[in-house]
């Protein structure tokens, strides 16, 4: 018979979806969280409850959700084996991320046919596997514009291709969430139409769309934008492109990697005064160097150099990121001024529900999953909770 076990965090600040209260705690019953309130608690504890003491000056956050990563300390989702997918599960928890989409790049059809069906296969046993949760898969490319590949292998690239898709979306058993395209490929907009009548999230990215092209991908579904300003048409006073569209057009929701190195801090204060918290994403877009030392690391079969937290091809392409969810968090706010509750907002509570899964994450409330984590005043990690189970730890 299974036993209940309880687990009382207690003492420090607890950030809530719209408000913050201090010296609060959180009780979790097995995986979920059941009570939350302000000292002193007002429930009845169990005798076998376990009792977590903080100090006042932490603060208890909900676990990031990362929409878009490709890998982390020396793995890659394209290394297509569950041990790639294991080692990023059980690292990222250590800056504070508790569920993400694996993110593909593009590469030959046989690769990425391995690297889906990798990945679903995982997500039928990842409950035995403490770390991180796999949401599902961000398919970013091959149906992408050759002018705006970036790192993207441009020998893959391929057309929108409805039955393609259709294929690889049975091979990853229906868990293709996110599909970055270029819309201007897309001939009549068939592949768009077809994604948004199936729920998923039409991105544009690595793109050369005009900002009337976008306008009409926009009519026909497409709803997101990979990582605002890179991989895309930019700002044109004649010609606005993928870059402007992002900014003015309400309905697109927009990634971005806050790092100060794919966008600097003006072009994100951009982001933020014209879009808000309501339609900014905060992803990292990490690469397997990702927690490592300065070195060549690889990605998507090309040698990519990596130095002072800059990760580049041989010609200077920018080539994914090494960052931290919990070091975007802290940029975020010191760029723009945004509070606490804003950058919770953009790197749990939005992820989770564009993801339609805000009932059980995204945020610190009764009835959702204890994926909780606790950090200090400069945003570093101190514990982190994936289901009620501490799976990283820094302090006693």
């Amino acid at each position: 018979m299974f036993n209940d076990s309880y687990t009382l965090i207690t003492g420090m600040s607890v950030v809530l979806e719209t408000e913050i209260i201090r010296e609060g705690y959180v009780l979790i019953k097995n995986d979920t969280i059941v009570d939350i309130g302000t000292l002193p608690l007002k429930s009845k504890l169990s005798s076998n409850t376990t009792i977590i003491e903080c100090d006042p000056a932490l603060t208890l956050i909900p676990g990031c959700i990362d929409l878009h990563i490709h890998g982390c300390y020396g793995v890659d989702v394209m290394d297509g084996t569950i041990d790639a997918l294991q080692t990023m599960a059980q690292s990222l928890v250590k800056e504070g991320t508790t569920s993400f989409l694996t993110t593909t790049i593009t590469q030959s059809e046989d690769k990425l046919e391995r690297t889906l069906k990798n990945v679903a296969n995982y997500m039928k046993e990842q409950e035995q596997i403490v770390g991180a949760e796999i949401l599902g898969i961000h398919l970013e490319g091959p149906f992408i514009s050759e002018k705006r590949a970036g790192v993207q292998p441009v020998e893959h690239i391929q057309q929108p291709d409805v039955d393609l898709f259709r294929k690889w979306d049975d091979l990853a058993s229906n868990e293709i969430k996110i599909i970055t395209l270029a819309p201007e490929k897309d001939k009549d907009y068939q592949l768009i139409k077809t994604l948004y009548q199936q729920g998923k999230i039409v991105s544009i990215g690595h793109s050369d769309a005009t900002f009337s092209e976008v306008v009409e991908a926009i009519e026909e579904g497409a709803q997101h934008v990979t990582h605002l300003y890179n991989g895309m048409r930019g700002f044109h006073h004649r010609e606005a492109g993928v870059a402007g569209a992002a900014l003015l057009k309400g309905e697109l929701y927009s990634e971005l990697i806050v790092d100060g190195i794919h966008s600097s801090k003006e072009s994100i204060q951009l982001a933020w005064s014209l879009k808000g918290r309501e339609k900014l994403i905060l992803i990292t877009d990490s690469m397997r160097a990702k927690g490592l030392e300065d070195g060549e690391y690889e990605l998507g079969g090309q040698v990519v150099h990596v130095k002072e937290n800059k990760a580049m091809l041989e010609d200077g392409t920018l080539a994914g990121s090494t960052l931290k969810m919990n070091e975007a968090l802290k940029k975020m706010q010191a760029f723009t001024g945004a509070s606490l509750l804003d950058v919770i907002y953009m790197s749990s509570t939005l992820p989770a529900k564009r993801l339609k899964i805000d009932d059980r994450k995204g945020s610190i409330a009764i009835n959702k999953d204890a994926d909780l984590v606790l950090i200090n005043s400069d945003f570093d990690v101190q514990k982190t909770w994936c289901k009620g189970q501490i799976v990283c730890s820094r302090i006693e």
